[in-house]
């Protein structure tokens, strides 16, 4: 197996997997949005990715009829985005999670058909069953190769990168219990929509959890010394950081908030934005 990201290339990653990198690297995206071909007669296509006619090319030629499904893992435009054309292409229905359109998702998309939680996607040699973890969008879904134990995870975990959460799509308490569910699985590694695949996905995921109340931890800090608003908060709890990333930490910031606003540990002390601290 490789983990080579050429756009393009159908690379082989996992018995019966294989991975197309879409052209669209960047600092949030890593390498690019990774398609997962799921199957070896039958054939599910995991987040087809964005509409770009070579990725989507590179697609159609791996799957070569044996398509039965594209599954999308939320509907964010760079995974979306190629969905319909694609479909059409394959000649097969797209399912996705119905949650309410909110924030940045792709207003175009309609999947053909819904799932639910707990849902198998059933083929000949193939079991992928749906999870529904809400956190980085209210419609997010992983799917389980319950023969390997390979969780198909989206955007809920990434390589090298912190996932966004972005209200009001994005619910910082409903991740953390995602995360938290994800733990009671037999899982034995993470395919992410972004980055390579990950090995020991408990201790990734109890690192993660980790890393989310220690930044939570430092905002009620923060609030501890002086009341202030998400962009003071993220000055200090993001001292480091470029500033082109600073508006993307303020969306973390203010997930943390609303999060420990109904835990009633921190309140809007008025109308101008200000935050403080819950005795």
């Amino acid at each position: 197996m490789t983990d080579e990201f050429e756009p393009g290339v159908a690379v082989p990653v996992a018995s019966g997997v294989r991975r197309i990198t879409a052209p669209n690297g960047g600092p949030m995206t890593g390498p690019g949005t990774n398609t997962y071909l799921v199957g070896e007669r039958d054939v599910a296509v995991i987040d087809p990715g964005p509409d770009d006619a070579g990725h989507l090319e590179a697609i159609a030629e791996a799957a070569a009829g044996r398509a039965r499904w594209i599954l999308v893992t939320h509907n964010h435009p760079d995974h979306t985005a190629g969905a319909r054309s694609l479909a059409r292409r394959l000649r097969v229905g797209v399912y996705a999670h119905p949650a309410p359109l909110t924030g940045i998702r792709e207003r175009g998309f309609a999947p053909d058909y819904h799932l639910a939680d707990g849902q198998r996607i059933e083929g000949d040699g193939l079991t992928l069953r749906c999870l529904h973890t809400p956190g980085h969008s209210a419609d997010h879904v992983c799917f389980l190769l319950e023969n390997q134990g390979l969780l198909f995870a989206g955007d809920h975990v990434m390589e090298g990168v912190t996932v966004v959460i972005a209200p009001p799509d994005g619910d910082m308490a409903a991740y953390l219990a995602s995360l938290q569910a994800l733990r009671r699985e037999q899982l034995q590694r993470l395919a992410p929509a972004h980055g390579g695949l990950l090995d020991d996905p408990d201790q990734r995921l109890a690192g993660i959890i980790a890393h989310r109340l220690q930044r939570e931890a430092d905002i009620l800090a923060a609030l501890e010394a002086r009341p202030a608003d998400v962009m003071a908060l993220t000055a200090v709890v993001y001292p480091t950081l470029a500033e082109p990333l600073r508006t993307v930490a303020g969306w973390q910031i203010q997930a943390h908030l609303d999060k420990l606003a109904n835990e009633k540990r921190v309140m809007q002390r008025d109308d101008n934005g200000i935050w403080q601290r819950v005795a």
